[in-house]
């Protein structure tokens, strides 16, 4: 089990690895709305990085970080390397948000703050794994999650929540 390094329980704990190998600490994130995000680049899913975009690109100045994570765990659908990975986002989805680098998102080896969201908001019947690519889940400004999302649910559907979430802050 992953020790937070805070010990209340909020995403700030957690370290991860920006797409380009740096280590980023999701403190770095402190009072921000975030919006983290499996991605894959073959996915049925993957035209939904245009809508993460859009969230992003209409919501940053007031405090939303879209984080997207590629993994390769369903379907193989994103077997590329960290640079081909970000070179497609961002040349076929203009992808600004910020990625990070390849994870493992369920079973053993899943990064902690994969494990750690999948215990915060279990999915549907009370499952905690990842079902698929672009399983989203909003974080509040308090570093707690509000909720999860399934693959299907389109970024658009999120609009409401993510002003929800803003405006408390």
């Amino acid at each position: 089990m992953h020790n937070n390094h805070n010990g209340n329980g909020t995403v700030y704990g957690f370290e991860a690895h920006a797409i380009d190998g740096r280590p980023v600490s999701l403190m770095e994130y402190h009072d921000r709305v975030l919006l983290i995000v499996n991605t894959a680049s073959r996915c049925g899913f993957t035209p939904q990085l245009a809508g993460l975009e859009a969230l992003w690109e209409r919501y940053r100045a007031r405090g939303l970080v879209v984080l997207g994570f590629p993994c390769n765990q369903f379907g193989g659908q994103e077997p590329g390397t960290e640079a081909q990975i970000q070179e497609f986002c961002s040349t076929t989805y203009a992808v600004s948000f910020p990625l990070m680098s390849k994870v493992e998102v369920n079973g053993a080896h899943a990064h902690p703050l994969w494990k750690w969201l999948c215990a915060q908001a279990p999915g549907l019947l009370g499952s905690k794994a990842i079902k698929w690519n672009f399983t989203k889940f909003l974080v509040g400004r308090d570093g707690r999650v509000i909720r999860r999302y399934g693959p299907a649910e389109t970024p658009r559907k999120l609009e409401q929540d993510i002003e929800r979430a803003l405006g408390a802050g």
